[in-house]
Order: C-alpha cells, then structure tokens, then sequence
C-alpha cells in the first residue's frame, strides 16, 4: 500500500463519518420545551401585543 492509497482511505473516512454526523444530525428528533429557536429573544414578545391604528 503506498501513499496515495493510504491519503485516498483517510479521504474517504472523513467523508463517510462527515456524512453520518450530518445524517445524524438531520434525524435527530427535535425537543419541544415551548422556548422557540435561539433567536427568538425576550425582544421578539413586543410583536404579540395589537397595534393601535392611526
């Protein structure tokens, strides 16, 4: 086994394992605990009170 066959499997493994991190990653059931996604801030509560019309 020379070089190129030893760089081409290490190529190829981080490949296979960068693909099942992400496989993995996209299957993981989402948590449900009523905080939203990390961007949605105390600021974003402003938006649920009505509007008063001009």
């Amino acid at each position: 086994m020379n070089q190129s066959d030893m760089l081409f499997l290490v190529l190829i493994s981080i490949g296979l394992a960068s693909l099942t991190l992400i496989t993995i990653q996209l299957l993981k059931p989402r948590r449900r605990d009523n905080r939203g996604e990390w961007y949605e801030g105390p600021w974003d509560d402003d938006d649920d009170r009505p509007r008063r019309r001009r």
